[in-house]
């Protein structure tokens, strides 16, 4: 197969817009493209995953209160309060 047939059977790249609202309509193009291939959870996904990263933060908020706790009893300790 001769470069010539082959080069007429390759896609044609379409030129890039020129100026800032050409660049911009690409962008939005692009944006909208990538939002159809985005996929949503569903309410049941997200009902558990809230469930499980406000049960995350109790925890947390709990361990850092008894360390709270724990070292300002120690520093009432150690320098008498």
């Amino acid at each position: 197969m001769s470069q010539i047939t082959q080069a007429a059977r390759e896609p044609q790249e379409p030129e890039a817009p020129s100026g800032i609202f050409g660049r911009l309509v690409v962008f939005l193009r692009q944006v909208v493209a990538e939002m159809r291939k985005v996929v949503y959870p569903s309410r049941q996904q997200v009902l558990t995953y809230t469930v499980v990263v406000l049960v995350f933060v109790l925890v947390i908020m709990a361990y850092v209160s008894l360390l709270d706790y724990g070292f300002g009893r120690l520093v009432l300790w150690a320098f008498g309060g």
